[in-house]
């Protein structure tokens, strides 16, 4: 189970090919509520409950926080050794991966399938996707000539290394291409698994608030860089780019912002030469490295 939140991974799917793992159970801690009364004795009630408090920064009922950190140890030590796998899996064949994480409905799939139609004649694509549910996104994905492979995760709420391990086994991408993760809309959990990629992407949409980085601080100083996205629809909104980007580096002092939009095309030459940048850098890795040799 993730310590996180307490999602399940007993109902794996990749591509019609179930994992079988052990299922766990989330719950809501019994929290006091704060009460207060002003001058003239009203009751006040100050619903501020903060279940990220202790050294777990979570809270399971019936859990201690050193039992959960433990756990928590337990099987991120276990994700990174496949995480390690992965990683060393694709700087062997010079490929780079790129993790892109988000919200739900931050139009990352959108925004991918106009990535890679603009890219992929030039450069060996290929996508796993991540989603409880269907395989939508990765019919949308092939629809472009580009291979894709679906991992459903049923009740879990993110892709992890093991996971990544098998979908690479079946998607057999080509030496010295790109791979790009499209994740499970969530930006909690995510944060704190790694895949073996070499970037993570956070996509951030203009319709979703500029204080996100600061809500979800860990997966904007998890990754590389931001996108901030469907900037057509910036005329219409309240948006403040300048403070979105500015919250992001509060979080993460050294991450990259670029402002994108699949429907317009702004800012889509920047952010294909910064993959082609890194792609080359992975490039350079793959011939430098003994295993290369």
């Amino acid at each position: 189970m993730c310590t996180v939140c307490g999602c399940a991974e007993g109902e794996v799917r990749i591509e019609g090919r179930p994992s079988h793992g052990q299922e766990g159970n989330g719950g809501h801690p019994h929290v006091h509520d704060h009460h207060d009364h002003d001058q003239a004795g009203h009751h006040h009630d100050h619903h501020h409950h903060d279940y990220g408090r202790g050294e777990a920064g979570a809270s399971v009922p019936g859990m201690s926080q050193s039992r959960m950190i433990q756990l928590e140890q337990d099987i991120l030590s276990k994700n990174n050794s496949y995480a390690a796998r992965n990683r060393a899996y694709f700087e062997e064949r010079g490929i780079l991966a790129l993790n892109l994480v988000s919200s739900p409905g931050s139009g990352k799939t959108t925004l991918l399938v106009e990535t890679l139609r603009r890219m992929a004649a030039d450069v060996p694509c290929s996508v796993i996707e991540g989603d409880q549910q269907t395989s939508n996104d990765a019919e949308r994905i092939r629809e472009t000539g580009v291979k894709a492979l679906q991992i459903n995760t049923g009740k879990g709420c993110h892709l992890d290394g093991h996971m990544i391990g098998h979908a690479l086994e079946h998607l057999d991408p080509d030496e010295g291409s790109c791979v790009f993760i499209e994740n499970v809309g969530n930006l909690v959990c995510p944060a704190a698994f790694d895949l073996g990629e070499a970037h993570k992407v956070a996509i951030l949409s203009v319709t979703e608030g500029e204080d996100k980085p600061l809500k979800y601080p860990d997966m904007f100083a998890a990754a590389d860089l931001m996108l901030l996205n469907k900037t057509d629809l910036l005329p219409h909104l309240d948006f403040d780019v300048d403070l979105a980007i500015a919250n992001a580096r509060k979080v993460n002092p050294g991450i990259k912002a670029l402002c994108v939009s699949a429907r317009s095309g702004e800012g889509l030459e920047g952010w294909i030469n910064w993959i082609r940048a890194a792609h080359a850098m992975q490039r350079i890795g793959h011939v430098a490295s003994p295993a290369a040799e």
